[in-house]
Order: C-alpha cells, then sequence, then structure tokens
C-alpha cells in the first residue's frame, strides 16, 4: 500500500484551519501528524478539530521529525523566508503562503535553499485554482478568444482588515493586489514588463495615516503587448466583488461573482438576487482544497508544483514597482526594481 504523506502545519490562525482541514478531511493521500504556533492554545484546537496528534512546542520539534515529509507555512509574512530556508535544510517539501517576503533579498536566499536541497515548493496564490478563472485561462491558452488584447481584474474586498495589520502587512500592492499580480501573469501568460500605479485614500482616512492606500487602478503592460487593468478598493459595501474580463481578437471571457443562491427575487417594485459571497474563505472555498491536492500531486509524482518559487517572487517584484510607482506618479519598469535592489545590496552593511 502506498505511503500516506504526513504534513506538519506551522500557523494555526485563519489560513492555517482552512488549511489543516483540507488536508485531515478532503485528501485520503495525506496525514496531519503535526501542529505548532506560538499561541499554544491555536494549536491545541486545531489539533482537536482536526484530530492531530501532536501540537509541537516549535518549528525545530517539526523540522527534526524525519516522518513529516511536507510542512505548511501558514504563519505570518515576516516569518516565511527563514521558516523555508530551515524547512528546506531539513529535506522538507514546502507549500507556503503568500508572499514569501517583502524583501527580494530575503525570496532569493530562501529559493536558494530550496534548490540546494532538492524539496519541492509551492507558493499559495490559491486564486489560480479557481475554475472560474481557470476557464479564462484555458479560452486564452487555447485560442478560444483569439489573440488577447485587453485584461480588466476587479478585486474589491467587503471591508478594509484591522489597521494593526494594514501597519505591518507591507501595504495594499504587498497584501491585496499581489493576488491580482499573480492572476494577470497566470492568465495572459506573459510577463509584465511595465507598471502604473494611481491610488489614494477614499475608505478610510486612518489607513492613510498609517502610510498606506485603500483604492487604486494600476495599469499593466505585458511583454506580450497586452494592456492590463487591476481596479482595487480595500471596502465594497456589497460583498466581495472578484471579477474578470478578457478581449481577444476573436471575442471576450468574462467571469461574475459567485453567490450563495441562484434564486431571483422578482416583485412589483424591483427584481433582485441576494448579495455576492461575502469573504474570502467562503469565495474560494474549493481553490484552497485543490491548490493543497495540485501540491501532493507534485510530490506523489515528482513534478514541478503548478505555482514555484520564482512564481511567488515575480509578484512581489510587481507590488514594489506599483507602490514606486505610486510614490513618484510615473510608470515603473520592473527592471528598475531588480536594478534597484542591487544598488541597496552594495550599500547595506
Amino acid at each position: 500500500m502506498k505511503k500516506r504523506l504526513n504534513f506538519a502545519l506551522i500557523g494555526a490562525g485563519r489560513i492555517g484551519k482552512v488549511h489543516a482541514e483540507t488536508i485531515a478531511f478532503r485528501i485520503p493521500e495525506t496525514a496531519l501528524t503535526a501542529v505548532c504556533d506560538i499561541d499554544a492554545g491555536a494549536a491545541d484546537a486545531i489539533a482537536r478539530r482536526c484530530g492531530i496528534p501532536r501540537a509541537a512546542a516549535g518549528t525545530a520539534e517539526i523540522f527534526a521529525d524525519p516522518a513529516i515529509d511536507a510542512v505548511m507555512i501558514c504563519s505570518s509574512t515576516n516569518t516565511h523566508a527563514n521558516l523555508i530556508i530551515e524547512a528546506a535544510q531539513a529535506g522538507k517539501h514546502i507549500f507556503c503562503e503568500k508572499p514569501i517576503d517583502h524583501s527580494l533579498e530575503k525570496i532569493d536566499r530562501a529559493l536558494e535553499a530550496v534548490h540546494k536541497a532538492g524539496v519541492k515548493l509551492q507558493i499559495g496564490f490559491n486564486r489560480r485554482f479557481d475554475p472560474n478563472f481557470v476557464r479564462v485561462r484555458r479560452s486564452i491558452a487555447t485560442g478560444e478568444i483569439g489573440t488577447p488584447h485587453l485584461l480588466h481584474i476587479v478585486s474589491r474586498d467587503p471591508g478594509p482588515p484591522p489597521l494593526a495589520y494594514i501597519k505591518v502587512s507591507g501595504g495594499m500592492f504587498l497584501d491585496m493586489t499581489i493576488h491580482d499580480f499573480d492572476m494577470a501573469r497566470f492568465l495572459v501568460g506573459s510577463e509584465v514588463t511595465e507598471v502604473y500605479a494611481a491610488a489614494g485614500v477614499r475608505v478610510n482616512p486612518d489607513i492613510g495615516k498609517a502610510g498606506d492606500v485603500d483604492t487604486a487602478v494600476i495599469v499593466l503592460r505585458f511583454a506580450n503587448g497586452v494592456i492590463g487593468t487591476i481596479d482595487n478598493c480595500r471596502q465594497a459595501p456589497y460583498g466581495y466583488d472578484q471579477r474578470v474580463e478578457v478581449l481577444g481578437s476573436l471575442g471576450a471571457i468574462a467571469t461574475e461573482n459567485c453567490y450563495p443562491n441562484r434564486a431571483v427575487i422578482s416583485t412589483a417594485e424591483s427584481v433582485r438576487r441576494d448579495l455576492p459571497l461575502n469573504f474570502f474563505m467562503e469565495r474560494y472555498a474549493e481553490s484552497f482544497a485543490n491548490e493543497l491536492q495540485a501540491f501532493v500531486e507534485a510530490i506523489v509524482h515528482d513534478r514541478q508544483t503548478p505555482v514555484t518559487g520564482l512564481d511567488g517572487r515575480i509578484p512581489v517584484v510587481m507590488a514594489l514597482a506599483a507602490r514606486k510607482s505610486h510614490e513618484e506618479g510615473r510608470p515603473v519598469m520592473l527592471d528598475e526594481i531588480a536594478a534597484e535592489e542591487a544598488r541597496l545590496e552594495t550599500i547595506t552593511p
């Protein structure tokens, strides 16, 4: 009988709970054998909920366990890069939530460790696994709508996160828009060469005082000539707004929001339906399961993961370009970010 893959979870927060339940209840080829979190109570709660036999005292205990094949890193962003390095050196396959880090230097060190160890690494850009967006990608890849010309992504949250989170998140481009940067690359199948961001504070002045923006339109130029736009806002009062449209030479394809039901209410005053799903964990529930299934299959069949470390790095470059564009009020070539990082490395003691 084929051996099951033993997983450990690092980080028992909101997304950690989602992934723990997927491994424990939805993927029979796997077993979740350990969990750890700086909050021991949170780790114990997940252990009880998912039947995990051990709440480890720390990550060192997990990395030292030869029975653990893979780890899911769902802790805070500032821990990701170092944990990837430690996991790789311990010979563990790695699923890591986005972003890897806010620093390209730290990302590169982590990716080098993965390369040297020869382990699998997948980054948690779950939207690639959403059936709606998979269908859009297929229409472009097969030429069903011809040569793509224009891409439009709408991504608006139902409400902003707490200010305490915003202050440590790296800002909207690195926290929220990073999903859309990845989605743009995935859908079009070409690299972005230039970014222009027009952004402001329209939802909550306190977000501006914290040094961030909450509303933006970002224009992307792709190497293959496609022009893309990303429409972001931290607050859409009607719910979680997630839509995509692509115009091609032979036609167009578009996705609409997802709803809790398909019922339509018709009265003498109006024809209406209920509001869209209001939270990302509801909207993308299946995609979270699909991405972990793909990660498991990459390990079992010894093939490249569908979202590589490089796929995790490039959206960070795009986010840094968007931030620079907003600050300087001009389009920014992605090549400028690499040059700027190299310059900073030479002057950093």
